[in-house]
């Protein structure tokens, strides 16, 4: 089970990594082609992804697209399609590292939505540290500064609608396989970018085709291996170290494309992450056999 636990934690890393890397072709793209298109081709690939793998399952497609629920498979696809527009578009106008700085809150709003849409208990020292977090976000956004933009908001809706498709993630894992979840992912995803980004074709450089090719392979190698590590261990184990997300995506800033991390930003995202790490542990801590007396 060490051994397990070990191996998942650098898997976890390892895909990081690999997210970190698509994010940074996904700017490199949308920096010169319009987000709408990156996004398409993006879920062309992704769609025949979980269409081969649904293949490969008992059963086949229509065994792992069967739902109870399809209504909010349905809207999580599109949720989670608008949710990575939002982020590319984010990308552009603020870059990577201020853009991930500002989504590292998710977490936060998880922890916050609970509550109201899954009806689980929010104590007060997860109130406290949501509250932290956000003292943390405020920090990175600077607001009265002159730095605060409407630009800023753009990764912070980002986190918010990816932090309900998180929710909706939970919700629909009560009655649904994850390789339904999955098809429904990339399938609906597939569907809403192709009927908006097909207005916006661009024909592109060959060489942007080899770097599309490698987004596209990426994306289909981060979520295969996302998979592979929540079958090696626990979630509630391996999420602190979806933070590597941030620190990757930083390296790749500055060196790629020379970026700055001011101050403000690594204090703030520093706040932000530890009222998350926080956040984490009382949630593992509250489903954990031992309680805290």
């Amino acid at each position: 089970m060490q051994n397990n636990l070990r191996s998942g934690i650098l898997l976890m890393i390892l895909t990081m990594f690999v997210f970190a890397s698509q994010d940074g072709i996904s700017r490199h793209l949308a920096s010169t082609y319009n987000v709408e298109m990156v996004v398409m081709v993006r879920y062309w690939f992704f769609a025949a992804f979980v269409l081969w793998l649904a293949t490969r399952t008992e059963g086949g497609i229509k065994a792992v697209a069967r739902s109870p629920v399809v209504g909010l498979q349905i809207l999580r696809g599109v949720i989670l399609a608008v949710e990575i527009w939002i982020a590319i578009l984010g990308f552009t106008y603020l870059g990577l590292i201020a853009s991930h700085a500002i989504f590292a809150c998710y977490p936060l709003m998880i922890a916050a939505l609970s509550g109201p849409i899954l009806g689980e208990k929010v104590g007060w020292r997860r109130w406290i540290a949501i509250g932290i977090g956000f003292v943390g976000l405020l920090i990175v956004l600077q607001p009265g500064a002159g730095v605060f933009s409407i630009a800023a908001a753009l990764p912070f809706i980002s986190a918010l609608l990816f932090a309900v498709y998180g929710l909706l993630n939970r919700y629909v894992a009560r009655t649904d396989r994850t390789s339904t979840s999955f098809f429904w992912t990339g399938t609906v995803g597939a569907v809403l970018a192709t009927f908006v980004g097909i207005w916006f074709w661009e024909n592109m450089t060959p060489n942007d085709w080899l770097w599309m090719g490698t987004l596209c392979v990426s994306g289909a190698l981060g979520h295969w291996l996302l998979i592979k590590c929540y079958e090696l261990a626990e979630a509630s184990v391996l999420q602190p170290f979806a933070y590597f997300h941030l620190v990757f995506v930083t390296l790749i800033g500055i060196a790629v494309f020379g970026e700055t991390l001011s101050f403000h930003i690594a204090l703030g995202s520093a706040v932000v992450i530890g009222a998350g790490l926080f956040t984490l542990w009382r949630e593992r801590l509250k489903t954990s056999p031992l309680k805290e007396l």
